[in-house]
């Protein structure tokens, strides 16, 4: 493979989410290791310290669990990203933690995934810590599902096992918005349906879990309607060659930009014609979502970083006043009124906290309305206030211009991550 077919490869995000114990680090341990995506010295590492360990084989689990508490405790506390390829595609992997204190962590591995494992130990069937990563995944509004229904080996790959956790998880989940939903019965630590077809499993005709990572459809996962691009910075040589080139860098969020097009820029709402899309390998005809590229126009407008090339009649709401579902990050509890910094797009603002409407039971999807105090891990609607007006479309729309990161002005901490409603 020459090193520019490597580059055009599509990349898929995956993240893993799943309660603790249930496989996800074994998972993705067996993952690399039977894809050929790790070094034999890696693999030395790893067999050293489970034989020091005294456990039986191999633990792959420790191939993704880097941080040394980690690998005492047994568990995943941080976001651990792998990367590997297959002739395919290529993958990066957001490993979750399991607890409930990390649901920070989740969030934060999953916002940008196309797919999402949710894991399940075949002997425990659906259990709270399903619901909640469940129904994260469904707020992050990540495409594609596949429940992962792990430890087969331990109900003796029994068919009824795999078969009565599918109707439970598949009769609750049509509760969540949830598209894609696929079910996959396996042993990440025996490896039967991971990388290769297992042979205890005879009754299962559906495909391993590399294959449906290397064949699931995810082109149309990005919004290729809304045209939307943030400028993220003004490209002016100053020499000869290039006396009166202007050009707006930025990675388009969103639509198909082809030269040509008549488009209007927010905030001011001046229009022009795109003259031409440059990129560092040459000129485009069109560019689309998640591209990066520096556009040019046929008018001499004034554009700064922040503002936005949009089609004239399909437009974002602009407005100051804004309704997210926010995950809290931070030791430091949401100050009602508080003042925060805002981050959309490339825009960047201040903002006050107007109004919490409701607090999120992620258990059980309830509305909390009494309970005004947003503490760490906490997931709740509030109105924020900005001090200037945002280009946003709504989460589900559009996931790039309809997030929000808050910061604390004080000690620049990002203390929230928000999705537009």
């Amino acid at each position: 493979m020459t090193q520019q077919e490597y580059e055009n490869m599509e990349l898929l995000r995956f993240t893993t989410a799943g309660s603790v114990d249930d496989g996800k680090s074994t998972l993705i341990g067996r993952l690399l290791y039977d894809s050929k995506s790790i070094f034999e010295d890696q693999y030395e590492q790893v067999k050293k310290t489970s034989e020091r360990r005294g456990e039986e084989g191999v633990n792959l689990a420790l191939l993704t669990d880097g941080l040394k508490s980690e690998r005492e405790q047994g568990i995943t506390i941080d976001v651990a990203y792998r990367y590997f390829s297959t002739p395919k595609r290529k993958f990066i992997i957001g490993d979750t933690p399991g607890h409930i204190q990390y649901t920070r962590n989740m969030v934060t591995g999953a916002s940008t995934a196309n797919v999402a494992l949710v894991l399940i130990d075949a002997r425990n069937g659906v259990v709270e810590q399903t619901r909640r990563h469940a129904i994260i995944a469904s707020l992050l509004q990540i495409p594609h599902l596949v429940v992962c229904v792990n430890k087969m080996d331990l109900v003796d790959y029994k068919e009824d096992a795999y078969e009565k956790i599918k109707d439970e998880f598949s009769n609750w989940a049509s509760k969540l918005d949830v598209k894609d939903v696929s079910f996959i019965p396996m042993s990440a630590l025996a490896g039967d349906n991971v990388v290769d077809q297992s042979v205890n499993m005879p009754w299962y005709k559906g495909s391993t879990l590399l294959y449906y990572l290397e064949n699931v459809h995810i082109g149309s996962d990005h919004n290729l309607i809304d045209v939307r691009f943030p400028v993220q910075y003004v490209i002016r040589p100053y020499n000869d060659e290039f006396h009166d080139y202007r050009g707006y860098s930025g990675r388009v969020a969103g639509g198909i930009m082809k030269k040509g097009d008549k488009v209007t820029v927010l905030p001011s709402g001046f229009t022009s014609t795109i003259a031409k899309i440059d990129t560092f390998d040459g000129e485009l005809e069109e560019a689309h979502a998640p591209m990066s590229v520096t556009v040019l126009l046929e008018d001499d407008i004034d554009i700064s970083r922040g503002d936005m090339i949009v089609r004239e009649n399909n437009q974002p709401e602009v407005s100051q006043d804004i309704e997210v579902m926010i995950s809290w990050f931070h030791e430091k509890p949401m100050q009602p009124r508080g003042k925060y910094t805002i981050m959309h797009t490339t825009r960047e603002a201040r903002c006050v906290i107007k109004e919490i409407n409701y607090k999120l039971d992620i258990n059980t999807l309830h509305r909390n309305l009494e309970d005004q105090e947003i503490r760490m891990n906490d997931i709740a609607r509030v109105t924020l206030r900005t001090t200037v007006p945002l280009f946003a479309d709504p989460y589900r729309r559009n996931r790039i211009t309809g997030s929000i990161i808050l910061i604390d002005e004080g000690t620049n901490e990002t203390v929230g991550a928000g999705m537009i409603i």
